[in-house]
C-alpha cells in the first residue's frame, strides 16, 4: 500500500508539473502534505530538507549572482570580449559559449543566460548574424557549464545533500570539473560546426509584422457629429467595445493617450482591434477609417514615443500575474501592444494573460520613461543593450568575497556553507547589495522544489515506503544481462525523459534514490551511478522547456523542432561522452577496502 501511494503521488506530481497549472513550489508543497497525511512520513522528516546546509549555500550564491549583476561587472566583461571576438560566426560562438559557460559554472544557469542574453543579440545584429545562430548555443553553455562545479546548478547542490544524507561523502567544490569541462568543450565543438548548421536562420523583421499586429492596426478620424467627443478615451465607447487607442494625432502633433484626455473632433486615432469589427461600428460611432493605410513601426513612434521588445526575467515578480492585476501601464508608464509566448503572438484580451518566464511584450511608451525602465529587474529591454551602471569597486569587492570563498571552501579549511553564507553576508554588509535586493534575488520556488523533492527522495527508501527498492528490482531484473553500464543507461535516460515535465533538480532526486537502490542490488559504485544521475539531469536539450531555453525561445523566434533537431543528437552525443567517463573517474566496482564514498 505505501509504494502504491509513493508511486502514485510520483505520477501525479509528474502531471502536474506537465500542466504548469501551478507553480513548481505549489506542486512540492501538495506533495509533501499528501506524504504527511498518508503516513507516509512524519512532519520533521518531510520539512527537514529544508534544514539542510545545501539550502544555506544555495541561498548564498543566489545573493552573490545578484550582486554581481547589480554591479554591472558581469555586463563589462561580456561587452569587451564581445567586442574581441569579431563578426564571424564560428568565433562569435566560441566566445560566447566559452565565456557564458565559465561564468555558468559558478552561477544559476538562467540567470547567466538572461544576463548575457541582450549583449549577445546586440553583438549578432551588429555583426550582421542571425540571432537564431547565436541564442541557442549561449542557453546549451550556460547549463552545460552548470555541470563543472557543485554550485553550477541547483541539481548538483541537491544531489550532494541526498547522498550526504544517505551516507556517503558530499560532492567536493571540483569533484565533477573534468567531466564538466570535457562535457563544454565538446558541446562548444558540437555546436560550432554542427548545431549551427541545424539552426535556423531568421530574416530581421519590423516589430509588426513579428508580432502580427500590423493588420490589428487602423487609423480613424473623428467626425463633427461622433458620439465619442467629450468622451475620456480609456473609458469611451470605443475602449468598451475592446478596441485600443494606442495614439491620438490633434493638431499634426502625436500623443500617447492618458487617463484625463477627451476625444475632440477631427482628432485622428491609432486604433489597435480587429478592422471588421470596426467596419461594423464605424457609423454608428461617427468615425471614419482611413483606407489604404499601412501601418508598421514608424506610425508607432517619433521621437518623442518608442516601441521595443522586453523580457520577462527569472526574478519579475510579474510571473503568474496579468498586466491588469499588476496596473501595467501605471507602473511602467508603457502600453503592452502584444505578447509573444514560445513564438506565438497573443493580441486578444493581453490584460488577462498571466505572464510566464521568457514571454516577450511589445510595449510602447514615451522616450523619456526609459531610463527608469531600464533599471527595472522585471523586465528587461531586449531591442538594444544597454549595460547596467557599472560599479566597479562594489563589482569587484563581490568577486574578491565569492574567490575567497570559493578558494577557502575547495581547499576544505571550512565547510562550504559557511565560506559562502560569509561571503553573501559580507557582500551586504559592504553594501555591493542590498538586505531588501538580496531577498528578491533568491528563488524560493527552486529553495522549496529542492528541499521537498528531497523528502520525497525519502519517502521512497526503504524505511518509509520500498517504493525504491520495487523500482529498482524492475529495473536491474530487466537489464542485469546487458550489464551494469546497460542499467546506469537506462537511469539515465529516465532522468533525460523526466526532465522534460519536471525541473532537472527534481528528476534527479527523484531517479536517484532508485538508481543507488539497484547499485547496491548489483555491488557497484553508489557514487558512480549518483554522478551519472546527476550529469543526465544537466544534458537534456530535446525541448526547451528548461528555463534557459524558455528564455532564448520568443528572441530567437525558435519552433520545436528547431530544439529537437538540434538538441537530440547534442544529448545522445553527452550521454555517450559521459558513460564512457564517469566510470573513468568513478569506477564501477571500486578496488576492495576503499568503499564507495
Amino acid at each position: 500500500m505505501q509504494i502504491a501511494i509513493v508511486l502514485g503521488l510520483l505520477a501525479l506530481a509528474i502531471v502536474l508539473f506537465a500542466t504548469e497549472k501551478f507553480s513548481v513550489d505549489i506542486i512540492t508543497l501538495l506533495l509533501l502534505l499528501a506524504l504527511v497525511l498518508t503516513a507516509t512520513l512524519t512532519p520533521e522528516e518531510a520539512f527537514r530538507g529544508f534544514s539542510s546546509e545545501i539550502i544555506v549555500i544555495l541561498i548564498s550564491i543566489f545573493v552573490i549572482s545578484g550582486a554581481l549583476q547589480r554591479s554591472g561587472i558581469i555586463d563589462a566583461l561580456g561587452t569587451r570580449l564581445y567586442k574581441l571576438a569579431g563578426k564571424n560566426q564560428n568565433s562569435l560562438l566560441l566566445a560566447i559559449m566559452t565565456f557564458v559557460s565559465g561564468v555558468s559554472s559558478f552561477m544559476n544557469n538562467t540567470t547567466a543566460t538572461a544576463m548575457f542574453m541582450p549583449p549577445a543579440i546586440g553583438v549578432a545584429k551588429r555583426s550582421k548574424i542571425s540571432v537564431s545562430k547565436v541564442l541557442m548555443p549561449l542557453a546549451f553553455a550556460s547549463i552545460m557549464g552548470g555541470t563543472c562545479t557543485l554550485i553550477g546548478t541547483s541539481t548538483n547542490v541537491a544531489v550532494s545533500g541526498y547522498i550526504a544524507k544517505s551516507g556517503m561523502e558530499p560532492l567536493t567544490l571540483f569533484e565533477v570539473t573534468p567531466i564538466g569541462l570535457i562535457i563544454v568543450v565538446v558541446g562548444i565543438i558540437y555546436m560550432m560546426f554542427v548545431g549551427t548548421r541545424l539552426l535556423p536562420e531568421h530574416k530581421e523583421e519590423s516589430l509588426t509584422e513579428e508580432y502580427a499586429i500590423r493588420e490589428y492596426l487602423s487609423e480613424i478620424v473623428v467626425t463633427p457629429k461622433s458620439k465619442l467627443i467629450g468622451q475620456k478615451i480609456f473609458q469611451s465607447d470605443l475602449s468598451k467595445m475592446g478596441f485600443r487607442i494606442l495614439e491620438v494625432i490633434r493638431d499634426s502633433r502625436k500623443s500617447l493617450p492618458t487617463a484625463r484626455m477627451t476625444i475632440q473632433a477631427d482628432d485622428t486615432l491609432l486604433v489597435e482591434g480587429r478592422v471588421a469589427e470596426l467596419i461594423k461600428i464605424k457609423d454608428t460611432a461617427g468615425v471614419e477609417i482611413l483606407a489604404d493605410v499601412k501601418l508598421g513601426d514608424r506610425d508607432l513612434q517619433d521621437q518623442d514615443i518608442k516601441i521595443m521588445e522586453v523580457i520577462v526575467t527569472p526574478q519579475s515578480d510579474l510571473i503568474g500575474q496579468s498586466l491588469k492585476e499588476v496596473n501595467f501601464r501605471n507602473r511602467y508608464g508603457m502600453t503592452a501592444l502584444a505578447i509573444n509566448r514560445q513564438g506565438q503572438s497573443l493580441r486578444d484580451k493581453i490584460g488577462r494573460i498571466r505572464l510566464r518566464l521568457g514571454d516577450m511584450l511589445l510595449i510602447q511608451g514615451p522616450v523619456d520613461r526609459l531610463p527608469g525602465f531600464r533599471r527595472q529587474s522585471d523586465l528587461w529591454i531586449i531591442e538594444e543593450f544597454h549595460p547596467s551602471a557599472y560599479r566597479k569597486s562594489k563589482g569587484l569587492q563581490t568577486l574578491i568575497f565569492f574567490a575567497l570563498a570559493i578558494i577557502v571552501g575547495g581547499l576544505g579549511w571550512l565547510p562550504l556553507s559557511i565560506c559562502f553564507l560569509g561571503a553573501a553576508l559580507l557582500t551586504i554588509l559592504s553594501r555591493s547589495i542590498t538586505i531588501e535586493e538580496a531577498y528578491e534575488f533568491i528563488d524560493w520556488r527552486i529553495i522549496i522544489l529542492i528541499g521537498g523533492m528531497t523528502a520525497f527522495g525519502t519517502a521512497m527508501d526503504d524505511t518509509h515506503s520500498g517504493a525504491a527498492k520495487y523500482l529498482a528490482g524492475l529495473v536491474v531484473d530487466n537489464l542485469r544481462p546487458f550489464g551494469d553500464l546497460v542499467i546506469l543507461g537506462g537511469f539515465f535516460l529516465v532522468t533525460m525523459a523526466l526532465t522534460q515535465p519536471m525541473s532537472n533538480a527534481a528528476a534527479a532526486l527523484v531517479v536517484l534514490p532508485v538508481a543507488l537502490e539497484a547499485a547496491q542490488a548489483i555491488g557497484a559504485n553508489e557514487r558512480t551511478f549518483a554522478i551519472g544521475i546527476m550529469l543526465a539531469a544537466s544534458v537534456s536539450f530535446v525541448s526547451p522547456f528548461e528555463p534557459s531555453c524558455i528564455l532564448v525561445y520568443g528572441p530567437g523566434r525558435y519552433k520545436f523542432m528547431d530544439f529537437l533537431k538540434t538538441g537530440l543528437l547534442l544529448s545522445l552525443i553527452l550521454m555517450i561522452v559521459i558513460l564512457i567517463m564517469v566510470p573513468m573517474f568513478w569506477p564501477m566496482h571500486p578496488v576492495a577496502g576503499h568503499g564507495t564514498g
